[in-house]
């Protein structure tokens, strides 16, 4: 992916080691773990040896890969900001910027305490994307998920839940999950999610319009990332089993296709399509 020289957000809220006293949790396979604790719905501590103690991180000297992982997530959230801005001016609406949070090990959202073994999270009480760096390199090693694109992918999905809150969409998702009934929430999550990945799709189309930002190789490598978080993926590696009624976030072959498709219409309006179709038919 080509990404130097171009402009960083400037919507960024640098916490990384500075974090808040919280749980922090660390090791290079706590993320995979944790992705597989969630689609089994249970507790991630409970994988990770209990709760843990609040510690204070402490500033040392810069990192230069570390920079550099920041730099590049800063520009791409950049990206995301102009796509956004001028796909919201075509629906004549206006595009509200989230903030990046960049932070080491837990961080305070507002959406309550988190450690980085949940991997990058987007908060909806405060319109924040969080992200510690080191994910990245747990894509690489845990989920053989590498490449900047597969990276610049998960930005762009996580600033994806922003543009459906501001599209009204999250809203069915609280209902259903309101209702007391989990089949049914967990189908409306997996809407969600989806929707999430068509959304960074749409973005990917029109940031290779407007930047040509993709080199050999960079969809091919979205498209892996998407395949190895699929619910079925990882149910598969961690238990040896699937239980689709248990799905939160989509199966690999759904998650690379909605990709692909927002991906290959750039289209925003055919977000409303993951809500428009039967839940068999996505």
């Amino acid at each position: 992916m080509e990404w130097t020289g171009r402009q960083e957000s400037t919507n960024v809220d640098d916490r990384r080691g500075i974090g808040p006293a919280g749980l922090a949790i660390g090791g290079g396979g706590s993320i995979l773990v944790v992705l597989l604790a969630l689609v089994l719905g249970v507790d991630p501590r409970d994988f990770l040896g209990g709760g843990g103690q609040g510690i204070q991180q402490q500033q040392g000297p810069a990192d230069p890969e570390e920079e550099n992982l920041a730099k590049f997530t800063k520009v791409v959230f950049r990206d995301t900001e102009e796509v956004w801005d001028e796909q919201f001016r075509q629906l004549r609406q206006d595009y509200r910027k989230p903030t990046l949070v960049l932070y080491t090990q837990s961080v305070q959202s507002g959406c309550g305490n988190a450690d980085s073994s949940v991997g990058p999270f987007y908060c909806p009480a405060d319109a924040k994307v969080y992200i510690d760096l080191t994910f990245y390199k747990d894509m690489e090693r845990q989920l053989k998920a590498g490449g900047e694109f597969a990276r610049a992918y998960v930005i762009a999905h996580e600033v994806g839940h922003h543009v459906q809150r501001l599209l009204g969409y999250s809203t069915r998702v609280d209902e259903a999950r309101r209702s007391g009934n989990k089949v049914e929430a967990n189908r409306m999550s997996v809407r969600l999610e989806l929707q999430a990945d068509y959304l960074a799709g749409v973005w990917a189309h029109h940031g290779q319009r407007k930047y040509k930002f993709l080199e050999r190789g960079d969809i091919e490598s979205a498209m892996n990332a998407a395949n190895a978080i699929g619910d079925d993926r990882l149910q598969k590696r961690g238990r040896g089993s699937v239980n689709p009624d248990s799905f939160t976030h989509g199966t690999s072959k759904q998650r690379m296709r909605w990709f692909r498709e927002g991906f290959d219409s750039g289209d925003v309006r055919g977000a409303r399509r993951l809500f428009d179709l039967r839940y068999e038919e996505l």
